[in-house]
């Protein structure tokens, strides 16, 4: 069971995440922003994910060595867990009860690409794809969730970021 306890009082940004998918990139601006605002209590907490594709096949040391050496991630990455499905891990459970739907960039027509692609989501609350994140206040409470093509240095999640942390 994956317990957040340490992080109380911190703002979050909780990503589900892989290492060999096009969105994989964003681990550069998830390092970035995580540097940028660390002092003021952000963290950025990376939760592998193998449900999409299986584009995250390796063992956790794989990827936390993938990502350390290829981007040079510094924030928690956890253990790999299941995000939709019977499976689903109990954080993102609470996570998506709490925000089911996704803010996303206009007319971005990711949701569209992927349903063309057969890759629907089965219940229209599920995860969409990997690198979609959840915004947590210092209240332990969801303040937003963001597509998985909203990038994290987009100018509305940096907005609700400075604006969770300035309370």
């Amino acid at each position: 069971m994956t317990t957040l306890e340490k992080y109380a009082g911190n703002v979050l940004l909780i990503v589900n995440v892989a290492s060999k998918c096009g969105l994989t990139p964003q681990y550069e601006q998830l390092e970035n922003i995580q540097k940028a605002w660390a002092d003021r209590g952000f963290v950025v907490l990376g939760f592998p994910c193998n449900q999409f594709l299986e584009q995250e096949p390796g063992s956790d040391e794989e990827i936390k060595t993938y990502c350390t050496t290829t981007w040079g991630v510094t924030f928690p990455m956890f253990s790999k867990i299941e995000v939709n499905g019977e499976g689903r891990h109990p954080l993102y459970q609470k996570l998506i009860a709490a925000a089911p739907t996704a803010v996303a960039p206009e007319e971005s027509g990711f949701y569209a690409r992927m349903v063309s692609k057969g890759r629907a989501p089965l219940y229209p609350d599920d995860i969409l794809w990997n690198f979609e994140k959840f915004l947590v206040g210092r209240d332990g409470k969801v303040i937003q969730r963001f597509s998985p093509d909203m990038t994290p240095e987009d100018p509305i999640v940096m907005e609700s970021i400075k604006l969770a942390l300035a309370k």
